[in-house]
């Protein structure tokens, strides 16, 4: 989502990035209906901090639009939920973290992934992994809610490459869906552990930490942390005739600029770190959008 040091209000989506694909994998406006969730406080919007994302998939041929009343689930191909939160915790970003999904809507999304829904469910670090735990432990995934980092300098994204191991080959990866990558970058996220039936694609080592903090970016010498060996940031999984993407950070899959007294950074696919990023989130979209259950 961002680095350590960033204030999250001050997270823009990057105007400046215009995206342009020679090689769309669908006809333009031609391709799956995508949905952007917007019913549970997101974050992130499909005209908002979600635009370059939306855009990007416009590009790609995807049919994008914001999904303002659950009502639309039938008429969705893909569903994308990025940074859900419950309505008691807007603006505060302290424990306790209530979830942003009922009951009911758990039950309605986890039958339509089954009867062939795709979801694409994304929870940043701290409230977002929290508030969207319930929705994702429906599948077999459980967040720890916090603050995921590598084992590495801070004030730096978090690259999970073949060479450090923390990049599994899979369908995403290997070039069965679009193009083979060999790094994808993150910008502070969440981690979660995951059931067996998934395929791991980011996955954490022995080292690499989870910060548990009882207010967001508020860090201490009692802040409680969590080894993450075992544990991962991106994976996928077919669900009965659907499949379901989790990942666990959403600047990687935008672009953004975040302004504060150091001056203004890019961090998504529009920074210099994440130069396989693009390619990536397409890889995914192929992937999830393809009618076979690879």
């Amino acid at each position: 989502m961002s680095c350590l040091c960033t204030v999250t209000a001050q997270q823009m989506a990057d105007t400046s990035l215009v995206t342009k694909l020679s090689n769309p994998y669908h006809k333009f406006k031609k391709g799956p209906k995508v949905f952007i969730d917007e019913t549970h406080d997101n974050f992130h919007t499909k005209a908002g901090r979600f635009k370059p994302f939306s855009e990007l998939l416009t590009q790609d041929g995807y049919q994008v639009k914001p999904m303002l009343n659950f009502d639309d689930l039938s008429a969705t191909d893909i569903l994308v939920i990025s940074n859900a939160i419950h309505s008691k915790n807007v603006g505060n970003w302290m424990q306790p973290i209530y979830s942003a999904f009922s009951t009911e809507e758990i039950k309605a999304i986890k039958k339509w992934v089954s009867n062939g829904g795709r979801l694409f469910i994304i929870a940043d670090h701290m409230p977002f992994s929290g508030a969207t735990n319930a929705l994702a432990e429906s599948f077999g995934f459980e967040f720890c809610d916090g603050f995921a980092q590598l084992s590495q300098p801070r004030r730096e994204p978090d690259v999970f490459s073949e060479e450090n191991k923390r990049l599994i080959s899979s369908p995403l990866t290997d070039g069965t869906f679009g193009t083979a990558l060999n790094s994808v970058t993150t910008f502070t996220g969440s981690s979660f552990q995951m059931p067996s039936e998934a395929t791991g694609v980011l996955k954490f080592l022995k080292g690499d930490t989870c910060l548990q903090p009882e207010i967001a970016w508020q860090f201490d010498d009692d802040t409680k942390v969590k080894d993450l060996e075992d544990s991962y940031q991106g994976a996928i999984m077919n669900f009965g005739k659907g499949k379901l993407a989790v990942f666990g950070e959403a600047a990687q899959f935008t672009a953004q600029v975040v302004t504060n007294n150091n001056g203004t950074f890019r961090f998504g696919f529009n920074s210099e770190h994440a130069p396989n990023n693009i390619d990536f989130l397409r890889n995914l979209m192929l992937w999830l959008s393809a009618k076979d259950a690879k």
